[in-house]
C-alpha cells in the first residue's frame, strides 16, 4: 500500500524519465525488434499498462527514446564548446570532440539508440537521427569554417571545402565512438585526440603552417 501511494506521488515528469532510462537500457542493449514492453516496465519498476499510458506504443517510447538521447548529445557537445567561449576556435572544437566522446562514453545504451538502432529501423525513427546529425553537421560546421578563417585568415576557405571536412569529421566521430565503447582501453580523450589530428590533417591545405596536433591533447584516461 506504502509503495502505491509513492508511486502516484511521483511527479508524472520523474516517472517518464524513469520509464525512458529503462527503455533506452533496454533498446541499446538488445536492439528495437528484441526488446519488450514487458522488460522495460519491469526494469522501470511498473506496470505494463502504466507505460503505455505514458507512452502510448512501443514506437512512440522509441521515438521519444530517439529525441531525449539526440537533445543531450547535441547539448553536451554546445556545452563543451561554450565552456571554451572566448579561446581560439580551434580550442573550442577541441573541447566539443572532447564532449562528443565524453558523453558516447558515458551513455553507451543512448549511443547505441541512436547509431546502430534508430537508423537501422526505417522511418519515422531514421528521420529523427537524421535531424540530429544535420544540426550536430551545421554546427561543426560552423567551428571549422571558424578555426580555418582564424588560422589562415584572407581568402577563407570555401564553402564546399568545409561542408566536405565537417562531413568527413562527423562521420569519423562516430566511427571513433563506436570503437572507443567497444573498447574500454580507449579514452575519450584519446579518441578526440585522433579525431582533432584528423581534422587538421583535413585542413592542411586550407590552413597553412598550422601543425595537426591537438591543444594540449595527450592520450589519458577518461
Amino acid at each position: 500500500m506504502g509503495e502505491k501511494r509513492t508511486r502516484k506521488r511521483m511527479p508524472r515528469a520523474v516517472r517518464e524519465q524513469q520509464m525512458l532510462d529503462a527503455a533506452v537500457r533496454i533498446f541499446g542493449q538488445r536492439g528495437y525488434r528484441a526488446a519488450s514492453m514487458d522488460e522495460i516496465a519491469e526494469l522501470a519498476g511498473v506496470s505494463k499498462p502504466l507505460v503505455y499510458l505514458y507512452l502510448n506504443s512501443k514506437e512512440d517510447l522509441f521515438s521519444a527514446c530517439i529525441r531525449r538521447e539526440a537533445a543531450a548529445l547535441v547539448a553536451a557537445v554546445r556545452d563543451g564548446v561554450g565552456a571554451a567561449e572566448g579561446t581560439s576556435a580551434d580550442r573550442q572544437l577541441w573541447d566539443g570532440l572532447r564532449a562528443f566522446f565524453t558523453h558516447t562514453a558515458e551513455r553507451p545504451d543512448g549511443w547505441a539508440v541512436l547509431h546502430s538502432q534508430a537508423r537501422t529501423q526505417g522511418e519515422p525513427f531514421a528521420a529523427l537521427v537524421t535531424a540530429m546529425r544535420e544540426e550536430m553537421l551545421a554546427y561543426v560546421t560552423s567551428l571549422i569554417a571558424a578555426a580555418a578563417s582564424e588560422a589562415h585568415g584572407d581568402p577563407a576557405p570555401s564553402q564546399r571545402q568545409v561542408a566536405g571536412l565537417a562531413q568527413a569529421l562527423v562521420g569519423a566521430a562516430e566511427s571513433l565512438a563506436d570503437w572507443a565503447n567497444r573498447d574500454d582501453s580507449v579514452s575519450a580523450k584519446e579518441a578526440a585526440t585522433t579525431l582533432m589530428n584528423f581534422a587538421w590533417a583535413g585542413l592542411g591545405g586550407l590552413v597553412e603552417g598550422r601543425a595537426p596536433t591537438a591543444p594540449g591533447a595527450t592520450p589519458g584516461n577518461r
